[in-house]
């Protein structure tokens, strides 16, 4: 039975499991598609339009049947859309200012090391 939540994206690529963490944790189900990164399938070309100017092809979300790409998108999407149960970053402003440091030193500086544009 297909979900109204799918993610299409790679095994190896660590941008996907931050939105899958993301959708676990909120227990929302989903379908995963797993694509090449390597290579753009129809799916994620038709999915994601923006891959010719933005050159980052997964993870992508689709939610009924509307789509969106990037991860740090697709993370505030989720918060936004499922925020009441297991919210992603704490209700305290100083804190979620923290957490969102944390998270883009982890994005800019450990992820980065791969050198590998998959986003």
């Amino acid at each position: 039975m297909a979900k109204e939540v799918k993610v299409l994206g790679g095994w190896s690529c660590p941008y996907t499991h931050q939105v899958e963490l993301a959708l676990k944790l909120k227990g929302i189900p989903y379908d995963h598609i797993e694509e090449d990164v390597w290579k753009k399938s129809p799916s994620v070309l038709e999915y994601n339009p923006i891959i010719p100017i933005y050159k980052k092809d997964v993870p992508v979300l689709v939610h009924h049947g509307k789509q969106m790409a990037e991860s740090q998108v697709i993370l505030e999407y989720i918060e936004e859309t499922w925020g009441v149960k297991n919210p992603l970053l704490p209700k305290d402003p100083q804190e979620r200012a923290y957490a969102r440091l944390l998270a883009k030193f982890i994005n800019d500086k450990v992820w980065s090391c791969n050198q590998v544009s998959y986003q």
